[in-house]
């Protein structure tokens, strides 16, 4: 079968021949339908050098996968050759704590886990392939009626990751709240979607570029914002002065950390999901009274039972440019060059 596989650090990913995986005891082999291209990858194939993560190349890329039940290992039981499902994709040990109330990006146990801190396109073979095996049954989600496998693998992480940042804050978001989405990228429009979905907040976007503001328009925004150095009086000028209660940062750089602890309000929280390498100094009074700052990963496997739900309900859609295998080299150029819009997602 074709992959595109990650040779080594700081290199181009290559699409090359490899065998057909099989199914051990346990285990599940998908056919793949779609599997999304991600920021991260680009970190990926540029950034990290050995000791970076606790896993190393070679292995085929795509951690957001999706398609149909192709085989089942020995002992699978409740589902069936053909069936349209969702791959979770943190892979842990699955008898820790945390796995066991299926918040895997958690793990308490890494040396139990099929690779430490990873999953299938993070240290073990992904989804950018025209088959992928998923070492426990655990990590198949069955999709629900009306939506397919391209609308439903970027869910796995665009969808998951934001939906489990907003989810945590849904407390602080009621009507008389305000949220503000840093980043309209992959992520953060569809963390407009999931605002919009699931609370009663107003929502405010942020971002540099035009296009990506005419995003979060479309996506529900009620307001949206060009990043500068006034944004963060913007901010507290619409909200009488009191600031958001829930910033949910998809960038993460220094400029953006800073713009979250400028514009929030005093007991809301400031959530890190972009991984743009920034720093945040945080003393007494660097930050307003009781504002909670925290990092996120990913989200739990019973998250993403809800998160697709929301996309079946046509809830939440990301916006998504499909591309060929063999055309996917294309898809993360446009996504370090700044031409991407939405996300892209790659169907074999």
């Amino acid at each position: 079968m074709r992959a595109l596989r990650l040779p080594g650090w700081k290199s181009e990913p290559e699409l090359v021949e490899v065998a057909e995986p099989t199914p051990g005891p346990g285990q599940v082999v998908v056919k793949i339908g779609a599997a999304g291209a991600c920021h991260s990858d680009l970190h990926l194939m540029h950034d990290f050098e050995a000791g970076a993560v606790p896993w190393n190349p070679p292995f085929t890329l795509g951690h957001e996968n999706a398609g149909w039940v192709h085989a089942l290992g020995d002992g699978v039981t409740g589902l069936e050759v053909g069936q349209p499902v969702a791959v979770y994709g943190p892979w842990g040990c699955g008898t820790c704590a945390r796995c066991r109330v299926g918040v895997d990006p958690y793990c308490e146990n890494p040396a139990g886990a099929p690779v430490p801190g990873g999953g299938g396109g993070l240290g073990l073979d992904g989804g950018m392939a025209d088959y992928l095996l998923v070492p426990d049954a655990r990590h198949i989600v069955p999709l629900p009626a009306g939506l397919d496998p391209v609308q439903a693998a970027p869910l796995t992480d665009a969808g998951l990751t934001p939906y489990h940042a907003i989810r945590r804050s849904w407390p602080k978001l009621g009507p008389t709240s305000t949220a503000v989405v840093i980043g309209v990228g992959g992520l953060g429009h569809v963390g407009v979607q999931i605002l919009k979905a699931t609370t009663a907040a107003r929502v405010i976007a942020v971002d540099t570029r035009e296009e990506a503001l005419r995003l979060a328009e479309e996506c529900g925004a009620d307001l949206a914002l060009r990043s500068g150095a006034e944004t963060a009086q913007e901010i507290r000028k619409v909200t009488g002065g009191r600031g958001a209660d829930v910033i949910v940062d998809c960038v993460g750089a220094d400029a953006t950390l800073a713009l979250g602890v400028a514009a929030a309000r005093t007991v809301g929280d400031l959530t890190i999901v972009g991984i743009g390498g920034g720093t945040l100094p945080v003393g007494f009074f660097s930050v307003p009274y009781e504002v909670s700052i925290q990092t996120t990963y990913w989200g739990s496997r019973p998250e993403l039972i809800e998160v697709l739900e929301l996309g079946a309900r046509g809830m939440i859609h990301p916006k998504a440019t499909t591309f060929a295998l063999e055309d996917a080299m294309t898809a993360y150029r446009k996504m370090a060059d700044g031409t991407l819009e939405g996300r892209a997602v790659v169907v074999p």
